[in-house]
């Protein structure tokens, strides 16, 4: 079993709940993951720490499932279904 180092051992945050102070790119943080374990029902939850959405002028924005909260509730808030199921975005 690997020692957690002195940065890590008595860190009161989840690994993916800390954002990089190094620059990444949108697929760097595509690939993070912030909870990957099972929840009390047995269930297995994997979290993305990012979470990619679409900009009005196409480009991708990536955001932070903690520090965004609130703009990912608003983009979400933002989709709607049409009568046949598609989804509509407002």
């Amino acid at each position: 079993m690997e020692t957690p180092s002195k940065d890590t051992k008595n860190r009161t945050t989840n690994p993916g709940d800390t954002i990089s102070e190094e620059p990444q790119s949108i697929e760097e943080k595509r690939e993070q993951i912030a909870v990957d374990a099972p929840d009390i029902t047995g269930d297995h939850i994997v979290v993305p720490t990012y979470f990619e959405v679409d900009e009005p002028d196409g480009e991708h924005k990536a955001l932070h499932h903690v520090k965004d909260a609130e703009e990912i509730s608003d983009v979400i808030r933002q989709a709607r279904v049409d009568e046949n199921g598609e989804r509509v975005w407002w």
